[in-house]
């Protein structure tokens, strides 16, 4: 089942009477469940994808669907409700809240956007700060985290309000070898598990030596398209062998 379709998008950027064309008539179509990542030089357009199917920024011209809804059509607070219910978000400076401890970083999207009772909420982010072998730091706060640590707390609340779709924007940039394959493992295992479909934008080699579909963009244009079997795809713990072994 397709999660996001877009058709003929473009985005246009005017900055002191010069246009900047970020996207110019892109297409594409993302099924349920996928791992896939945008990638290409700085300046080629993922960023910018990332923001229109997130929901951040509106299209000059174009059609797209995310999860079966017009989201060019939605008005401000419309859009942010539709975040909120179907979009989780990672990005690569992890973007936790320094004055909240892990537990209540994760617990942060919940209280903002979904009123769930208190037992509730408490469940879910205890469930997933267990999947990603961050209980005992529950109550830590993001400064006395390794980099890594800090990641896990970010999917980790990037999948509480259980989202169709997380869009992560080069959530490896800032992470060693050995944690960056940790991480792309764990999304991974979400994946699976939760059936999650995952959207990056990046050049960073790691991720792509993992995602299952690679779109290329560059100069606003989508290029090329690539899909390669679970059988293709190198797995993280060769790929993290074969570094610790060099």
């Amino acid at each position: 089942m397709s999660l996001v379709v877009a058709q003929n998008l473009s985005k246009t950027y005017a900055t002191d009477s010069v246009e900047v064309k970020a996207l110019q008539e892109v297409s594409f179509d993302i099924e349920a469940s996928s791992f896939l990542a945008f990638v290409g030089p700085s300046g080629s357009g993922k960023t910018t994808l990332l923001n229109l199917i997130g929901c951040l920024d509106k299209p000059t011209s174009g059609n797209l669907k995310v999860a079966g809804a017009d989201v060019v059509q939605l008005g401000r607070w419309q859009a942010a409700e539709f975040r909120g219910q179907n979009i989780g978000f990672i990005f690569q400076s992890f973007n936790l809240i320094p004055v909240l401890t892990t537990f209540e970083n994760v617990e942060y999207p919940l209280v903002m956007v979904q009123e769930l009772p208190l037992a509730e909420r408490r469940s879910r982010v205890l469930k997933l700060l267990k999947a990603v072998e961050m209980l005992e730091q529950k109550s830590q706060l993001p400064e006395q985290l390794s980099g890594g640590q800090k990641q896990r707390v970010a999917i980790a609340r990037a999948l509480v309000t259980q989202p169709k779709l997380v869009l992560a924007d080069e959530p490896t940039a800032n992470l060693d070898h050995e944690t960056a394959y940790m991480i792309l493992r764990l999304m991974k295992q979400m994946r699976d598990n939760f059936g999650t479909t995952f959207i990056f934008s990046t050049h960073d080699t790691r991720i792509i030596g993992e995602a299952e579909i690679i779109y290329t963009l560059e100069d606003g244009r989508l290029l090329q398209r690539e899909e390669r079997g679970k059988a293709d795809v190198q797995s993280s713990e060769d790929r993290s062998a074969k570094h610790t072994a060099v």
